[in-house]
């Protein structure tokens, strides 16, 4: 199987991040990229470096004012008197329709959902390349070269158009799936990570031409707590184009497989012609978060029941937190989609 990356991917490191109120070292740590890495070569993967498309995959799906506010905030948060090393807001609008400041404080409230997606000097160069890996994964799938992985670090599926969140910065997926479907395909994108993608769901909510389906930890209790219920089915044009499929915490593998097939079922109906996963490893029973309780093994079922689709398919990391195998779940999920 292709699969991209780009070295630049690196540079974004933040330090911290808060949560229940107490400042904690960042779980999105560069060190995913080698243990991914190694398990992508494991499972057969031969990685390539990205082309540049430059910044129009990027703006068909962010704003260009999310934009220049991710290429400039850094620069100017380091103007502020007292300011900390990573940009993390202290401020949020009520909501989205509230007056835009001038102000650098004020606009990272604006743009950052959370205290979850800490910026530093590195974050945009970092979050453009991992958009870019997924944007020529999408274009080799295009080419027919393949089905293909995205080594995508930051990950990406709690971006919206113009906020951050949970990690995430330019959403992965979703550029990839315009990508796709402005290239004459119907894509659906398929989310397994154990946190909802309330980015994607958001970018597509209004929306026909993108199927969006997540299957995740129930957010009653759990991140992101206000998207992913199971009532959410789209707006407008949208409506039935998103499904959301909430699980209790700790299911297992063979619950986990059953709600698995509703999805792929949903993606059938929908005349689906390619699928984009967002591959979450971080259902897994020993990683950090500790949402769901997928095994390994069951991770190299979740790969085969995608690859019975037969449909041609680009896997764009998402979560996965740093356990000891979790390189071993992402070659798990690829050898058992290899398989079908």
């Amino acid at each position: 199987m292709k699969a991209f990356f780009d070295d630049r991917q690196w540079h974004h490191d933040p330090k911290h991040f808060m949560a229940n109120g107490t400042i904690l070292p960042n779980p999105e740590q560069p060190e995913r990229i080698k243990v991914l890495h190694a398990g992508a070569i494991a499972a057969g993967c031969t990685f390539s470096t990205p082309d540049d498309a430059g910044l129009g995959p990027l703006a068909a799906i962010h704003s260009a004012e999310y934009l220049t506010f991710l290429q400039t905030i850094y620069k100017r948060w380091q103007y502020i008197d007292g300011a900390g090393d990573e940009v993390i807001p202290n401020i949020h609008p009520a909501n989205r329709s509230d007056s835009y400041p001038r102000s650098a404080i004020g606009q990272a409230g604006f743009h950052q959902a959370d205290t979850a997606c800490p910026i530093d000097s590195g974050t945009y160069q970092a979050a453009y390349w991992s958009a870019q890996s997924a944007i020529s994964g999408a274009d080799h799938l295009i080419s027919g070269g393949g089905d293909t992985y995205v080594l995508s670090r930051p990950p990406g599926h709690h971006a919206f158009g113009d906020l951050a969140g949970g990690f995430c910065f330019l959403n992965n997926a979703a550029i990839a799936a315009e990508r796709l479907r402005t290239s004459g395909f119907r894509p659906a994108i398929l989310d397994v990570d154990v946190h909802h993608g309330n980015g994607t769901q958001g970018i597509f909510y209004d929306r026909s031409d993108v199927l969006t389906v997540s299957i995740h930890a129930d957010p009653e209790r759990f991140y992101p707590f206000f998207w992913g219920h199971a009532h959410e089915r789209g707006n407008g044009a949208g409506l039935g184009h998103n499904l959301n499929l909430p699980l209790a915490r700790g299911t297992n593998d063979d619950d986990y497989l059953a709600t698995l097939d509703t999805a792929l079922t949903r993606a059938r109906n929908f005349g689906a012609d390619a699928v984009v996963i967002a591959l979450g490893l971080d259902a897994y029973t020993g990683d950090p978060f500790k949402g769901l309780a997928i095994t390994t093994p069951g991770f190299a079922r979740i790969g085969a029941a995608i690859g019975e689709l037969k449909l041609p398919t680009l896997f764009v990391q998402e979560g996965g937190y740093l356990c000891d195998e979790l390189g071993e779940n992402l070659a798990s999920v690829l050898n058992g989609f290899n398989n079908t």
